[in-house]
């Protein structure tokens, strides 16, 4: 049974930082492309990052500079550093990992690879004020 969850969302001031977990368990999620989206209210999922099975990641162009994704494959679990939030970065975010081997693990402008097929957590939430 696969599960992806998610932790470390909570209400910052604009300007904070936060670091977001995805704990993983049931698969190897270092095999496959990892990300991060978020949703806010009334508005489209959007990916934010990705990183690959090598450890190459890519990010949508409206959180370049500011956000980190990383993951650790001995602990299955994918993190996003946030830094200097902003009031527009308050979503729910999610994490999920492909389950096919894919060559699209990137981003183009702001839009990041999704996978077609895959897993995804329940989101947590970030609030920025």
């Amino acid at each position: 049974h696969v599960q992806l969850v998610e932790s470390g969302g909570g209400s910052v001031q604009t300007g904070g930082s936060l670091t977001l977990s995805c704990t993983v368990s049931g698969y190897t999620s270092s095999r496959y492309c990892m990300g991060w989206f978020r949703q806010a209210p009334g508005k489209e999922r959007e990916g934010v990052a990705v990183i690959d099975s090598d450890g190459t990641t890519d990010y949508a162009d409206n959180v370049k500079g500011r956000f980190t994704i990383s993951r650790d494959n001995v602990k299955n679990t994918l993190f996003l550093q946030i830094d200097s939030l902003k009031p527009e970065d308050s979503a729910m975010y999610f994490c999920a990992g492909d389950s096919t081997v894919t060559r699209a693990c990137y981003c183009i402008g702001d839009y990041c690879y999704t996978p077609v097929s895959g897993y995804w957590g329940q989101g947590t939430q970030v609030t920025v004020s």
